[in-house]
């Protein structure tokens, strides 16, 4: 009768192995998958059309033309080849960055197409070119897609850099059929909170409060995310799209203090379009100061008009609040589109 004892230990062990389980898949649906603020609410295909009417009524310009000239920095990209152990991040332009850790290269959200659009005629396009050619890259070892927007997944991109590198590719659960048919050989789905080992690294898949789809009928059936990359001994944190939540706590909780946190600045206003999926400046500080990091990159801004905000304006909206909540400006890093910053 003795062994009876052992029976209440292995229940609690198969229930907690089931509720852990259920915690995990929370952001699950039949369909798809969904985001765990309870609050959360996007617009509908009405409001997209009020607000391209609104958009003729704002007091500035949205186009390039009337700004000065953006800065950018040629890259010849020589430096990067040559680096095999510093921490660096180069911006090429929009969510596109680059990231060297352990002398290995890996690309977030590569996009060199002129348009972020399905048809190569139509659609946003680039205002700022990519501040590296593709030739000019070291080799890639790996491709991270934070979700199948077509300015985060870009597959004319993809399938470029498929046929220089053969890189590895990360990317949400659901996306990886697409990905396949684009030729693409080694692609790796992630749900939240998966990790994987690879080339010395530990890379997990982070939860983001956003959407995905590439059409009108497939919204929210494949996974949106960010990423933790862990080195032998600096994180780096690349935050893909997403609008304010816990989840950058709860990630520094699990991961501890973060070296470089990448985070969107741009495609921000209006705030009653989007909030839900856009973090704004003063959320990006936020988001910051919730991760812990020790540097803050900005990116998604400068590259393509996706929303209302005065071009130019994203870069000083942060250094404002990061100034009001007492950060210090030495920890905020703007990249010039093609600089590279040495950690």
């Amino acid at each position: 009768m003795k062994s009876l004892s052992f029976v209440p230990l292995i229940l609690f062990f198969v229930l907690s192995c089931f509720a852990d389980a259920s915690v995990r898949k929370s952001h699950h649906t039949a369909n798809g998958f969904k985001n765990p603020n309870p609050n959360f609410e996007t617009k509908g295909f009405w409001d997209v059309i009020s607000w391209q009417f609104l958009r003729f009524q704002l007091p500035y310009s949205l186009d390039p033309k009337d700004y000065p000239p953006f800065p950018i920095m040629p890259n010849d990209g020589k430096q990067l080849q040559t680096n095999k152990s510093k921490l660096s991040v180069t911006w090429v332009g929009h969510a596109t960055t680059l990231i060297q850790i352990d002398g290995i290269n890996i690309l977030t959200d590569p996009i060199w197409s002129e348009r972020c659009s399905p048809v190569s005629f139509i659609g946003p396009k680039r205002y700022t070119p990519p501040g590296i050619k593709i030739e000019d890259l070291p080799r890639i070892d790996i491709v991270i897609l934070s979700h199948n927007h077509y300015d985060h997944t870009d597959l004319p991109t993809l399938r470029q850099l498929e046929e220089k590198f053969h890189p590895l590719v990360f990317t949400g659960i659901g996306n990886k059929k697409l990905l396949l048919a684009e030729g693409l050989k080694n692609v790796k789905e992630m749900d939240w909170w998966e990790e994987t080992k690879t080339k010395e690294l530990s890379i997990t898949f982070t939860p983001t409060q956003h959407f995905s789809g590439r059409g009108l009928l497939d919204r929210d059936e494949t996974l949106w995310g960010s990423y933790l990359i862990s080195g032998e001994k600096e994180k780096v944190y690349f935050g893909g799209d997403t609008g304010f939540y816990t989840h950058f706590r709860e990630i520094a909780e699990r991961f501890g203090p973060i070296d470089v946190a990448i985070l969107p600045v741009g495609a921000t206003e209006p705030r009653w379009m989007m909030a839900p999926v856009h973090i704004d400046p003063k959320e990006t500080v936020k988001a910051f100061a919730d991760l812990k990091a020790k540097y803050l990159v900005p990116m998604h801004y400068m590259t393509f008009v996706l929303s209302d905000e005065p071009l130019d304006s994203p870069v000083p909206r942060t250094k404002e609040e990061l100034k009001q909540v007492g950060i210090s400006e030495a920890q905020f890093v703007p990249l010039k589109i093609g600089e590279s910053r040495f950690f």
